[in-house]
């Protein structure tokens, strides 16, 4: 599993929805299927599934909000009804690795980031993009707000 710090900006077009943290994992794949399923009207559309997540603050934090949406290659005027233009420039931690081992990819992305000494942004989305590889395999990068990197 490797680690790095980038600097990268994201455009995208998603639907919000909300919940508890415990369930996210349950709702955030039924919303995306339901932004698939109206992906045609997404202009510029690149196709890669993308999440975004209010980071979970602390253990009184109990719900949040999410977006799951579809990256596209430039700002957008005009968006369809029911969703929202969105677009984000930070520095991030981030790793990739089988969907399977989500959570895993987390908890070793944490891990190392603490080892590091990044400090967590936690007014920033927590974003994941999604890669098909093929055979009902996905792949996941998640992408993890630090603070700004001295």
């Amino acid at each position: 599993m490797s680690f790095r710090m980038v600097n990268k900006e994201f455009k995208l077009v998603g639907i919000k929805g909300s919940g508890e943290f415990v369930h996210f994992g349950h709702e955030v794949p039924l919303l995306a299927k339901q932004l698939l399923s109206r992906s045609n009207e997404i202009p510029n559309s690149t196709e890669t599934e993308i999440a975004l997540f209010e980071p979970k603050k602390d253990e009184n934090h109990r719900t949040g909000y999410y977006y799951v949406g579809l990256t596209v290659s430039e700002k957008l005027d005009e968006v369809p009804t029911g969703m929202e233009y969105i677009e984000t420039n930070k520095d991030y931690i981030t790793t990739k690795g089988n969907i399977a081992n989500l959570g895993k990819l987390h908890s070793n992305l944490l891990n190392w980031a603490e080892e590091q000494g990044y400090q967590r942004d936690l007014d920033s989305y927590i974003i994941e993009t999604y890669h098909p590889l093929g055979e009902g395999e996905e792949e996941v990068q998640i992408y993890l707000p630090i603070q700004a990197y001295k």
